[in-house]
C-alpha cells in the first residue's frame, strides 16, 4: 500500500507556503508583519486576506486599549482584554496555518474585500 499524497499547498509570491505566510501575518511584530506581507504579496489572496485581517485586528485592539486607558475605571478590564487578545491571535494563527480563512465579524469582511482587489 503506497502512502497517500500530501495535499498541495499553494505557494505565495514571497516563496512560502500560503498557509505558513498567512500564519506569519498574525505571528510577528504586532501590526508590522501584516503590513509587510500586504506590501510584498502579489499573488495569494489567502495571504493577503490574513495580512489585511491582521492589520485591522491590530488597529482595532490598539484603539480598544486606548479607550480603556482614557475612561476612568475601565483600565481594570485591561488584563481581561489582553488575555482575550492573546487567545484571538492564537486562534487566527491556528486557522491560517490550517489553510482556513476565518472571517471575523466586520473586520473579516473588510479584509476579504481588500484582498480581492
Amino acid at each position: 500500500m503506497s502512502p497517500s499524497p500530501s495535499p498541495h499547498v499553494p505557494k505565495s509570491s514571497i516563496g512560502l507556503d500560503a498557509n505558513l505566510a498567512g500564519m506569519l501575518a498574525y505571528a510577528g511584530f504586532f501590526i508590522f508583519s501584516g503590513v509587510i506581507l500586504l506590501l510584498l504579496e502579489k499573488r495569494s489572496r489567502t495571504v493577503r486576506f490574513h495580512a489585511a485581517q491582521s492589520v485591522l485586528v491590530a488597529v482595532s485592539l490598539t484603539l480598544l486599549y486606548a479607550f480603556l486607558g482614557v475612561i476612568p475605571g475601565l483600565w481594570l478590564l485591561g488584563p481581561v482584554v489582553w488575555l482575550g487578545s492573546v487567545v484571538l491571535w492564537l486562534f487566527l494563527m491556528f486557522k491560517a496555518f490550517r489553510g482556513e480563512q476565518h472571517r471575523l465579524p466586520v473586520i473579516g469582511d473588510l479584509a476579504w474585500q481588500y484582498s480581492n482587489r
